[in-house]
């Protein structure tokens, strides 16, 4: 029997309406735990996600928390840890808002996270088209854009969702590595180390220092090919469609600012493994 209460969604949303409709509709298609409770936190809205969400909370069966109006913005980070606060299940599956999920990508998931005893978080693989000029890297395949299609309106869900029945069904590996949610965590957990930082309000930097932190405490990261989801690429956060495909101001400066809060927590830039995971300080 399929357990409604073991896993909470939860996705932290900025003017993204376009996108959002897919990935709320994607979670209640294809997951396994298809009837868990699913939180959405929205922050200063003005793309109509607020009347949607409340238009169609019953249909998704949606717990909605709306801040219109916040004059300290919190972001996505402070986003989850607003979700987090609120999931009463064991476990939290963390999404954004510009994803589009795979058939049982929750319960592949869950069923990894069974196989450690030490505190863990577990990852989803990611497909993306290449809107930056990107490289290849673990735990993500670049694909061109006309692909599977690179935007809202474009996107080729039942294509997708054929080529992941298939790319889960060759593939099975594991990479020791966070590649940013969807991820799957114990509510426990989470609590324990505290949540994102919110120095790093309203976006950029904060996963890499809550990753730094979970390291220092013992955490294990793993990346499941298993579980497959299209990321449609920072469009929650670079706004591309808004801003002729470059990347947002608000992300740039954020990106700045950001990066010396870093420094003067840290006292030096972070260093990556060969998969690209932030990784300790040597001594």
């Amino acid at each position: 029997m399929k357990n409604s209460n073991l896993i909470t969604f939860c996705i932290s949303t900025y003017n993204n309406l376009n996108y959002l409709k897919l990935a709320i509709d994607s979670v209640r298609k294809n997951s396994y735990y298809k009837e868990s409770p699913f939180i959405i936190h929205a922050e200063n809205c003005t793309d109509g996600t607020n009347e949607w969400l409340e238009e169609n909370k019953i249909k998704y069966n949606l717990t909605l928390l709306i801040e219109p109006n916040n004059d300290i913005i919190k972001g996505i980070g402070g986003g989850m840890n607003i979700c987090a606060d609120n999931v009463q299940t064991e476990y939290i599956m963390f999404l954004h808002s510009d994803f589009y999920v795979t058939k049982d990508w929750d319960k592949a998931c869950y069923d990894e996270i069974q196989k450690h005893t030490k505190p863990t978080w577990v990852f989803s693989h990611r497909v993306e088209p290449n809107m930056f000029n990107s490289s290849q890297r673990p735990g993500t395949i670049i694909v061109p854009q006309d692909i599977f299609g690179s935007y809202y309106n474009d996107f080729n869900a039942d294509y997708f969702n054929e080529w992941a029945e298939e790319f889960v069904k060759v593939n099975d590996f594991i990479i020791s590595k966070a590649e940013g949610v969807s991820g799957l965590i114990s509510k426990q957990n989470w609590d324990e180390i505290g949540g994102n930082d919110p120095i790093f309000t309203p976006t950029s930097w904060e996963d890499m220092d809550l990753f730094l932190r979970m390291l220092y405490k013992g955490y294990k990261f793993i990346l499941t090919s298993k579980s497959l989801v299209w990321h449609f690429g920072a469009r929650g956060s670079h706004r591309l469609e808004e801003n002729n495909g470059q990347t947002s101001q608000r992300q740039r400066e954020a990106e700045y600012n950001n990066a010396k809060k870093w420094l003067e927590k840290w006292g030096k830039l972070p260093i990556f493994d060969e998969y690209g995971m932030i990784k300790l300080y040597e001594k």
